[in-house]
């Protein structure tokens, strides 16, 4: 029996007793089969202007408000779970200057390897399965932090209302700045509606901000139009291997790098202890689930302090939060007593959170 080894699609043994899949942590697209939804828990969003998270570490980035609607779905191709459902909410004419892309920032560190803006870039395959109500050729870019390296590139969708797989092999950027920081060090987006002023001419590195191609389809243009996606990867190879299926759990901890949601699954859920200070204020220790990417920001709903009975709802002063823990100021109107412990947890509200938030 031989054995032939390849450092990018694995380990082959000739009588086919084994075949070893591709290196662990090629993908490095965070979430690529939609699994992870902190925020909506499979709910539908229609997202405002700007930049809006949906299914964990996938924004809605538009400069026009309410132009699609998109959920965590379990429509999917064979051998996954869960795809991104992107529904267009009218029929909207996209303008010369407007846009909404579905994006993942990759953060910096993630792409050190790369060596994007030398000689020795490497090259990279994206993959990804769609379906879509409407068929033509779509379009999407890669961006650099700051967006001054830009390449669009382009994808046909052949059958409506089917599941179809697409490659696109990009050759790594020689030029340009790219982050290999905790900062955004690559983006990628999926057109849905780009305007002229944000397209370019697809298969070349451009000095100029694109989100899609020239003359690619507007999902936005069509009311009612879907667009589903799921199992995105991006990795370093010529050619595109089998999607990387991370454990659930592993997959969960790499989103709460840039998000965590403590949520309450009944009325009382404790989120962290504290000793009361004064007769309106507990201070409270938060250790995080994980490390995160920054300092985050805080955000609860419908927590309160309890000690032996409900004290009203709470409000948090200001915070000190590091990367792995903070120290929170929980305050409540009146009822505590000094020197006593407390529950800072839900305010009888099975629907309370407490969110830490440190994307990109």
């Amino acid at each position: 029996m031989s054995v032939a080894i390849n450092g990018t699609n694995g380990i082959t043994y000739n009588d086919g007793s084994l075949q070893a899949s591709a290196p662990v942590g090629r993908n490095l697209i965070i979430n690529g089969n939609m699994a992870i939804d902190q925020r909506n828990g499979g709910a539908s969003v229609t997202p405002t202007s700007g930049d809006i998270y949906t299914i964990d570490r996938w924004e809605v980035s538009s400069n026009v408000s309410g132009k699609i609607s998109i959920q965590q779905v379990t429509t999917s191709p064979v051998g996954f779970a869960s795809s991104a459902k992107i529904t267009s909410t009218s029929a909207y004419t996209i303008g010369a200057s407007e846009l909404v892309v579905y994006k993942q920032k990759i953060e910096g560190y993630n792409i050190s390897d790369l060596a994007w803006g030398t000689a020795n870039a490497k090259t990279i395959t994206i993959s990804f399965w769609v379906r879509s109500s409407l068929t033509g050729t779509f379009g999407g870019a890669l961006n650099n932090n700051g967006s001054t390296r830009n390449y669009a590139f382009t994808y046909t969708i052949s059958v409506a209302d089917t599941w179809e797989q697409k490659t696109i092999t990009i050759p790594g950027d020689t030029t340009g700045t790219w982050l290999t920081t905790n900062g955004i060090g690559l983006s990628i987006l999926i057109g849905l509606g780009v305007g002229t002023a944000f397209s370019g001419t697809a298969g070349s590195w451009s000095a100029s901000f694109y989100a899609s191609a020239t003359g690619a389809t507007s999902v936005v243009g069509t009311s009612g139009a879907t667009f589903y996606i799921t199992g995105v990867q991006l990795e370093v190879n010529t050619t595109a291997t089998p999607f990387e299926h991370l454990q659930y759990g592993q997959q969960l901890a790499l989103c709460q790098r840039y998000y965590q949601r403590f949520v309450s699954d009944a009325s009382y859920t404790a989120f962290a202890t504290g000793l009361c200070t004064t007769t309106t204020q507990m201070i409270c220790a938060l250790k995080y689930t994980t490390t995160m990417r920054a300092s985050p920001t805080l955000t609860q709903s419908n927590t309160g302090i309890n000690i032996q009975s409900q004290i009203a709802t709470a409000s948090i002063g200001t915070s000190y939060l590091g990367k792995d823990s903070a120290f929170i100021p929980v305050n409540v109107s009146s009822g505590l007593t000094a020197g006593n412990a407390g529950l800072w947890n839900a305010n009888n509200n099975a629907a309370a959170y407490v969110e830490l938030n440190s994307e990109l």
